[in-house]
């Protein structure tokens, strides 16, 4: 007799409940991702195999505002693939990152600060892709970031999952980092799960999607004055 098709997708589903294991569902995820591509192929290959990943999903993005390098790369893919995009960009990067047409919607912001507070509020949780910006002398934003969204989330101000996107090892220092963090005394074992890396973007997502915060936070969020940031409507 053949089984029913969805008998494997049920079975799953009762041991992710029976583990205690649920899935986050997520509306709309925030890639960190620079304006040039990189020096590696893999690179680029990587970014559309996540964009890739969101269609499936039906996930909207959440981006940087720039139409060049993987910014324009995972952005034209998820809307070509007809997922909303929302870019946000400070006003002073207007003409470094956005080149030709623009891609969904993009909101112009006053500065740094006012760009990472609305993509955390848009957001349900955050992946950050390599980055390496010589045309404009950048580099650095992603990781800023990066390691600010980490820290909100060890504060007790999110609890939404955060992920690095490994490709080819690139940041695997960077992990290091944080071990090193740990074996000095100066980051909670517990924290160190606060990031959740793969070296492909399916891995990554199923990753994400069954994501539980370990750590302990330094305060509880309703002492936080931070009623934008959303957390996600359904986990």
């Amino acid at each position: 007799m053949e089984k029913p098709q969805n008998q494997d997708d049920n079975s799953s589903e009762q041991k992710n409940e029976e583990s205690g294991l649920k899935k986050r569902n997520f509306r709309r995820i925030c890639v960190f991702c620079g304006s040039s591509s990189g020096n590696r192929p893999s690179f680029s290959a990587a970014t559309l195999e996540l964009g890739k990943q969101l269609i499936d999903r039906k996930i909207d993005l959440i981006y940087g505002g720039g139409s060049v390098g993987l910014m324009g790369l995972i952005s034209h893919t998820v809307f070509n693939g007809g997922c909303n995009v929302l870019g946000i960009i400070p006003r002073a990067l207007l003409q470094n990152e956005i080149s030709g047409e623009t891609i969904g919607e993009v909101k112009t912001v006053l500065d740094m600060h006012e760009r990472k507070s609305e993509m955390a509020k848009h957001a349900d949780a955050f992946i950050a892709l390599p980055e390496f910006d010589s045309k404009y002398k950048g580099g650095y934003g992603t990781m800023e970031e990066l390691l600010e969204i980490i820290a909100w989330s060890q504060l007790g101000i999110h609890e939404k999952p955060v992920g690095l996107l490994n490709v080819d090892g690139y940041y695997n220092r960077l992990l290091a980092l944080f071990d090193k963090g740990v074996e000095e005394g100066f980051i909670e074992n517990s924290a160190k799960h606060i990031v959740v890396s793969a070296e492909n973007a399916e891995e990554l997502m199923r990753k994400m999607e069954e994501y539980k915060p370990l750590h302990e936070i330094v305060a509880p969020r309703t002492s936080w004055e931070v009623d934008q940031l959303s957390e996600p409507s359904s986990l």
